[in-house]
């Protein structure tokens, strides 16, 4: 009877094992360490339709929460949100742990701050720095998004400058190459000669000159902050392309002017750059940082000049030192070999006097435009 006691025992602690180990196996396959250090996980809570992840670029519509890990305070809330799959619109971790799900699945994915908030935090929503959020998200729908041509004259003004704000937000946060990217991809969106927005295939019926002319209001202010992001990195010439994309629509664009004006100074162009900050001060009087930089510029151009002019003084009196000294030795030289030698170190000094003048060409040069 003891035997057949000890048996059941057993029997029953390797049920329990096996079930538990089933368990833990079934828990193991719903969690994932996305980057295998812990940085970045995903827990399933509610499977979803098999098959069903979203793309690049896809429209997703979700339900999320989150929470502080530290204290559990809840800092970000939103139903029926909706955004696009991994084009910066949501922090990078929720980009890359959506992109795992499938639609109708509920999880809950730790970020910690590197791809949340990172260490400036987000002080509009009381995300501290340094925060590790815990979202809890639902999948709801996922789908390719309309094609471009399609897309009402409406919608692509509405999402193009949803994009500028998100660029914005980034520019603001000091991440230039992401407020880049995303000011980029709201031209595509402005510009009415990428996606044929003045050839409606709808029954909209086609864009007023009023509603062209707010979009390019629109696109105007894309291209004057993608310049401003673009010199954050040191991107001068392709600033100074998106720059003058403004200036052909509007010449008196004064941020335009004075950013040109910048851009110029910044590739050593000092004297280029006066006129533009100029006009500038002309359009906007009252605009003091623009006249401080002005008076800036003329100031830094006076002192290239006097540099210049020093510098080239130098090497004509070195010139100069040079023939007076042959001309002494030429006119010491009796003989017919002695003036022959004579010549030679006349012809010498001149060749040697011609090479420092050219020379000094050069420095002024490289002084002036830093080459």
């Amino acid at each position: 009877m003891e035997q057949t006691t000890t048996t059941s025992s057993n029997s029953s602690s390797f049920e329990d094992l096996a079930k538990d180990n089933d368990l833990k196996e079934s828990e193991d396959k719903d969690f994932m360490d996305i980057l295998g250090n812990n940085q970045l996980t995903k827990k399933i809570l509610v499977r979803g339709t098999p098959e069903t992840r979203p793309e690049r670029l896809y429209i997703c519509k979700i339900n999320l929460t989150g929470v502080l890990e530290d204290t559990g305070d809840v800092v970000e809330e939103y139903e029926n949100f909706v955004f696009q799959l991994s084009d910066l619109e949501v922090c990078q971790g929720l980009d890359m742990a959506i992109a795992l799900m499938d639609v109708g699945e509920k999880a809950e994915i730790k970020c910690v701050s590197r791809f949340a908030y990172g260490n400036l935090g987000l002080a509009s929503k009381n995300i501290p720095a340094d925060a590790t959020i815990i979202y809890t998200v639902e999948l709801l729908s996922a789908h390719e998004e309309t094609d471009l041509e399609k897309k009402s004259f409406e919608s692509r003004k509405e999402i193009g400058n949803k994009k500028r704000e998100r660029g914005n937000y980034y520019f603001e946060r000091q991440e230039y190459n992401s407020a880049i990217q995303l000011y980029r991809r709201a031209l595509e969106y402005l510009d009415e000669s990428e996606g044929g927005i003045k050839y409606p295939t709808s029954n909209e019926e086609e864009p007023t000159n009023s509603q062209l002319q707010e979009l390019l209001e629109d696109r105007i202010k894309v291209y004057n902050n993608l310049a401003q992001a673009q010199m954050k990195i040191q991107a001068f010439d392709t600033a100074l392309k998106s720059i003058d994309t403004v200036l052909q629509c509007q010449p008196n664009n004064v941020k335009a002017l004075y950013r040109k004006g910048k851009i110029l100074e910044a590739k050593a162009d000092v004297a280029g750059a006066i006129p533009l900050i100029r006009k500038a001060a002309t359009l906007d009087p009252d605009n003091k940082s623009i006249q401080n930089e002005l008076s800036k510029l003329i100031l830094k151009s006076k002192k290239e000049a006097l540099n210049e002019k020093d510098l080239y003084q130098k090497m004509l009196g070195q010139a100069q030192k040079l023939e007076s000294k042959a001309q002494s030795k030429s006119s010491n030289s009796n003989t017919a070999g002695n003036a022959e030698s004579g010549n030679r170190l006349k012809l010498w000094t001149y060749t040697l006097g011609s090479i420092l003048v050219s020379v000094a060409a050069v420095a002024i040069y490289r002084y002036k435009y830093g080459v």
